[in-house]
C-alpha cells in the first residue's frame, strides 16, 4: 500500500509540472499576441518545452499502465496517442514563419490540454487522499500498533 501512495505522490508532482509547462506555453503565446516578445523568441521558448512535456506525459501514462491504474491510464491514453501522432508527423513544433496564423488554434489546443491536466490534477489529488487515509486507517487497525496479537 505504501507503493501506491508513492505512485500518487509522484503523479501529483508530475501533473503539477505538466500544468506549469502548459501554462508557460500559454503565457508565451499570449505575450506574442500582445506583441511583448517577437515570434522567434516565442516559438523557441514553446518549442524548448514541447518534447520534454511529451516525454513526461508519456511516462506518467505508462506509469499508470504498469501499476494497473486503468482509469487514469484510459483518461491519459487519448492525449498520449495524440502527442505521439503529432511527434511522428513532425507537427509538434511551432514554425516561426507560420506562428501568427496558428496562434488562435495553438492557444485553444493548449487551453484544452490545460483543462485536461486540471481534471487529472483533481483525480490525482482524490486518489492521493484516499490512499493516504486508507494507509493511516490500516495502520491503526494493525495488531502490533494496538498491542493485541
Amino acid at each position: 500500500m505504501a507503493w501506491e501512495l508513492l505512485l500518487w505522490i509522484v503523479s501529483f508532482v508530475i501533473v503539477i509540472a505538466l500544468i506549469a509547462v502548459d501554462a508557460y506555453q500559454l503565457i508565451c503565446l499570449s505575450d506574442l499576441e500582445c506583441d511583448y516578445i517577437n515570434p522567434y523568441d516565442s516559438s523557441s521558448r514553446v518549442n524548448a518545452v514541447v518534447v520534454p512535456e511529451f516525454i513526461v506525459q508519456g511516462f506518467l501514462s505508462s506509469l499508470f499502465l504498469m501499476t494497473w491504474q486503468l482509469i487514469p491510464f484510459i483518461i491519459m491514453a487519448p492525449i498520449t496517442y495524440y502527442h505521439v501522432q503529432m511527434f511522428w508527423k513532425k507537427k509538434h513544433l511551432l514554425d516561426v514563419t507560420e506562428i501568427f496564423r496558428q496562434i488562435e488554434g495553438q492557444k485553444k489546443y493548449r487551453m484544452v490540454k490545460l483543462a485536461f491536466y486540471f481534471t487529472m490534477f483533481i483525480l490525482v489529488i482524490y486518489r492521493l487522499v484516499v490512499c493516504a487515509v486508507t494507509l493511516i486507517i490500516d495502520e491503526d487497525d494493525s495488531p502490533l500498533v494496538s498491542g493485541v496479537y
